[in-house]
C-alpha cells in the first residue's frame, strides 16, 4: 500500500509514501469526519490512497486570487 498526494486543482501529483514507511492512522486519517474522508480520501483496488491536496503552485494562485476560492476550477 502506498499514499499517493494528488492536487485537487491541477491534478498534478504531488507526492507519495510508501506503506512500509508510515501508515494511514499515523497521519491522522481516523480524525477526519466521514464527509472529509469521502472529500479528501480516494481508496484504490490495490490498497494504495489518494489523498487531494492542493500543490504550491495552486496555493500561491489561490493566495494573489481569493477570489478564485468560489470557481469549481480556476486552471485553464
Amino acid at each position: 500500500m502506498a499514499i499517493h498526494y494528488r492536487c485537487r486543482h491541477c491534478k498534478t501529483h504531488v507526492g507519495s509514501i510508501d506503506h512500509h514507511t508510515v501508515n494511514a492512522a499515523q497521519l491522522g486519517f481516523e480524525t477526519l469526519s466521514n464527509e472529509e474522508r469521502q472529500e479528501l480520501l480516494s481508496y484504490k483496488e490495490n490498497g494504495d490512497i489518494e489523498v487531494t491536496t492542493t500543490c504550491e503552485d495552486c496555493q500561491d494562485t489561490l493566495e494573489r486570487n481569493p477570489e478564485y476560492h468560489t470557481l469549481k476550477s480556476f486552471i485553464q
